[in-house]
């Protein structure tokens, strides 16, 4: 598609422009990607990201409307794309899908289709069994498929799995020795998979190879490669994002305590459980094995972006501010904040998608909670507490622990944004008020942090410690917060 855009036009504007011309294509569904780098602040002009003339920019789409995509996941995980029309049932799709004979599948007779673990019926209409709205359905084509093997890859022997952990793992291989292969999602920028129990009813948990992450050799999406390892979003590098979903685990701390001392499940924020796997089918070469990371699959009733957020209550949007604040979190939007309910049927967040965390520098940190109403409440006693129990150099300690060889860049950022996190309770500023001097208003107008660190920098010698310049940040930084 051929698109021409004015100077003056922002990304806002250039979506604008794709909705117009491809009717269904709304703009918030749009994920547009140039250079290795999403497009993502709506402010900024197009030009500001080096769009030119002849450019060529990806489009990715959340979600794709009709004609309706089915994917066809075979127990080889490979995957078949089919366009059948709504009005169609699924004793049609049978007779396309034995058509493809020479792929191998089945005769209609001999052919079991599911949708979300629920065996379909022949007379049942397509439209009618994508009743969320979402185009994009995923049938499975069933066989039984055994020993397949998924272990946990534990970078350091002396470190236990939380038993949550261990019984996701277990589940997810029973699924898989059932005859229940991994169901890839078509939304996204790289390569998730989503896992079912033994049964096929439900879903267990969710893998994510990193070899099929945005821009790596692999990724399904078929993004251009990176050229120098940076990730699509700045200060992250390709193949590194299963490690740092890892890591918002670890570090997501119950309000009980450390993640390495409680028992608690799930932390402040809300964070499924995660760690990192090896999967592989024992007839293969180890060396064929995905590595990626293995979370555990939340039951929730859609995500943020279907809903507006005054329904979200204020303390379930403090705790991930305080979250994504900690972690420098350069990918925070409404589509990757799931809701649900708790055990006293109140709206729970819950936070996914954390391979943007603890950036190398402060460049793309973007919070979308920023401009909700929660934002500009102030923290409750509980909160301020929380937060004056941090330790980064404890926390830097944990990923350690855990195998993580942290770089200094990403034990700095961590370092920073707890020190502007405390500094900022402890001057009793709202959680936009902390955001802000995190997130740039536009691509090429640095943040405060970013103004922060670039003083601090100057104002130190050379050969000075981390320590001289941490002190020198936290001076920079109390003067600015004074200002605000």
């Amino acid at each position: 598609m051929h698109l021409f855009i004015h100077h003056s036009d922002s990304i806002s504007d250039v979506k604008v422009r794709i909705q117009t011309i491809c009717n269904g294509f709304c703009i918030t569904r749009q994920k547009l990607v140039f250079g290795g780098r999403e497009l993502a602040r709506y402010a900024s002009r197009a030009k500001d990201y080096g769009v030119t003339g002849g450019s060529v920019l990806h489009l990715l789409l959340k979600k794709l409307y009709d004609p309706l995509l089915v994917s066809l996941i075979t127990t080889s995980s490979q995957v078949f794309y089919f366009h059948v029309d709504l009005r169609k049932n699924v004793g049609y799709l049978k007779k396309r899908i034995s058509k493809e004979g020479n792929k191998g599948f089945l005769d209609v007779d001999d052919q079991e289709i599911f949708f979300r673990g629920e065996k379909l019926d022949d007379n049942g209409v397509l439209g009618g069994i994508c009743k969320d709205g979402n185009s994009v359905i995923h049938l499975l084509l069933k066989k039984t498929v055994k020993d397949f093997l998924l272990e946990p890859l534990l970078l350091n022997p002396a470190v236990r799995l939380p038993q949550v952990i261990e019984d996701t793992i277990d589940r997810t291989v029973d699924g898989l020795n059932n005859g229940n292969p991994p169901v890839r999602t078509a939304e996204g920028t790289g390569g998730t998979y989503l896992m079912q129990d033994s049964t096929g009813l439900n879903y267990v948990s969710v893998f994510k190879p990193m070899y099929e992450e945005p821009m790596a050799v692999n990724n399904p999406q078929q993004l251009p490669l990176s050229s120098d390892g940076q990730g699509l979003k700045r200060g992250t590098r390709v193949g590194e994002g299963a490690i740092r979903e890892v890591a918002a685990y670890l570090l997501d701390h119950p309000k009980t305590g450390s993640r390495s001392l409680s028992k608690e499940v799930m932390g402040f924020a809300g964070v499924p459980p995660t760690a990192m796997v090896r999967s592989f089918h024992n007839s293969c070469c180890t060396k064929d094995a995905k590595v990626g990371s293995l979370q555990m699959f939340m039951k929730n009733n859609g995500s943020c972006e279907d809903i507006g957020p005054g329904a979200f209550p204020v303390e379930e949007v403090h705790n991930i501010s305080v979250f994504d604040i900690r972690m420098a979190n350069a990918d925070r939007h409404a589509g990757n904040i799931l809701t649900g309910k708790g055990k006293d049927g109140k709206t729970v967040l819950i936070p996914i998608d954390h391979g943007y965390c603890l950036p190398e520098n402060f460049e793309d940190c973007t919070f979308e909670w920023l401009y909700w109403p929660q934002a500009k409440v102030p923290f409750s006693e509980d909160i301020l507490n929380y937060v004056n129990s941090l330790d980064a150099e404890q926390d830097i300690a944990l990923l350690r622990l855990n195998g993580w060889d942290v770089p200094e860049a990403v034990s700095r950022t961590l370092r920073i944004s707890t020190m502007l996190l405390k500094k900022g309770v402890e001057r009793n500023l709202t959680p936009y008020q902390i955001g802000s001097v995190m997130c740039r208003e536009t691509v090429n107008k640095d943040s405060a942090i970013e103004e922060i660190v670039r003083e601090a920098h100057n104002s130190v010698l050379p050969a000075s410690s981390e320590a001289t310049f941490l002190e020198a940040v936290s001076v920079e930084a109390g003067n600015r917060i004074e200002i605000t």
